[in-house]
């Protein structure tokens, strides 16, 4: 495991200083900045940092959907492995272990995703091969590894969905009928490969995350101008868009990222803003909306087209839609319902997303993948084992929590 000493006076200082930071702007970003600053200067500030970005890469030549080992990707796996498990021993007592990523459940729903007549012919792979509509849970979650007041989180919100009732051999064995997507609410990843992701969680565990963007060279600081364009202060889980940020097959030799967008383009007041607002009002936000009448997302491909400018080992750099644009290949529905029971939240406890849930024609892609495969297993086995709590596969025929 990658290790660093413990961090200094002056260093807690100074990560104390941007905490209170990001405390003024999580509570001060939606009364009026950001509805000027996102549709005016946050694609051509992207747009730059993404230019600076391929200016520093070379071209390795790679062909389209190619996959390439990085050297000494076991050390950093188990560095990561290890920082996350022992965050979760030093956190929590047993019976009350938490995900060790995306930990905070802002609701969990039950879905219908719905594949469109009109997919192009080159996407008609896997679940999009013919029209259908499949059952399905989804999981809207924070940041993680912690859970605090949605305020307080770094601005961050994931969704993750399974598909249940999805013929076909799986990529892993543990579930049989299901299909997973996993997204957040940025379109470019955290780190760009698992060698920085090992050192993110290394300063994450030593609690100087921040610093890591700082202290490991010019392209980290670039992640961390990225990461900022897309973090802020949440509306609502259901009126955020998400990307999938790594890559994944879509049939034979064809890459793929995919995104979830609400088709509606409203976003909520925040009650209780700038300084009264609920723990949990992301939740609250959720209920409000879902009492009110359904919700509908599109599910979105996007297909690589430029092996060198849409990379599948780099999850820094963002796949140009001037390239490839993403084409909406399903409709995600979200049923009004009541989600805020002890019953639909233990049933969530026991869920595990993974983006190896998955049939061959979408097996998972890059270093980050590949690194995802052992990790969100064993640190699932620790969670449900600490909690001695079975992990369950939902099936499409089960009664509804």
């Amino acid at each position: 495991m990658i290790t660093l000493p413990p961090p200094t006076w002056p260093e807690r200082v100074l990560h104390a200083g941007f905490r209170r930071v990001l405390w003024v702007m999580r509570r001060t970003d939606r009364l009026g900045f950001r509805q000027l600053f996102n549709p005016l200067l946050r694609e051509p500030i992207a747009g730059l940092v993404q230019w600076i970005m391929n200016l520093r890469r070379r071209d390795e030549g790679f062909q389209l959907a190619e996959e390439r080992t990085l050297p000494k990707e076991q050390a950093s796996l188990d560095s990561i492995v290890e920082s996350f498990a022992s965050y979760m021993r030093q956190n929590y007592r047993a019976g009350e272990y938490q995900r060790g990523g995306n930990t905070k459940t802002h609701g969990i729903l039950r879905a219908e995703f719905i594949v469109r007549d009109d997919v192009p012919e080159h996407m008609r792979h896997g679940v999009f091969a013919a029209p259908r509509t499949y059952q399905a849970w989804v999981r809207f979650s924070g940041p993680g590894p912690d859970m605090p007041a949605d305020i307080d989180d770094v601005g961050f919100v994931s969704c993750s969905i399974k598909l249940m009732g999805v013929e076909g051999p799986k990529l892993m064995e543990d579930e049989h009928e299901t299909q997973d997507f996993i997204s957040v609410s940025t379109p470019t990843f955290v780190t760009p490969d698992i060698h920085a992701n090992a050192r993110l969680q290394v300063h994450t565990l030593r609690d100087t995350p921040v610093f890591y963007f700082f202290t490991t060279g010019f392209s980290h600081f670039l992640d961390f101008v990225m990461q900022g364009l897309w973090n802020e202060t949440q509306t609502s889980p259901l009126e955020a868009q998400y990307w999938s940020c790594t890559p994944y097959l879509l049939g034979p030799d064809q890459a793929m990222m995919y995104s979830v967008k609400p088709k509606s383009s409203k976003r909520s007041w925040i009650p209780g803003l700038p300084f009264w607002t609920h723990r949990n009002y992301l939740r609250q936000a959720m209920v409000r909306t879902l009492a009110d009448g359904d919700v509908e997302m599109d599910f979105m491909i996007q297909v690589q087209t430029d092996p060198h400018r849409m990379p599948i080992e780099d999850a820094g750099v963002r796949w140009p839609q001037s390239l490839s644009p993403f084409v909406p290949v399903a409709t995600l529905r979200l049923p009004s319902q009541d989600f805020d029971t002890e019953a639909r939240e233990r049933f969530a406890h026991n869920l595990a997303y993974h983006p190896w849930h998955a049939l061959a024609e979408h097996r998972p892609l890059g270093n980050q993948n590949r690194a995802r495969r052992r990790m969100y297993w064993e640190l699932r086995r620790l969670r449900q084992t600490m909690n001695a709590t079975p992990h369950i596969e939902p099936k499409a025929e089960d009664p509804v929590v």
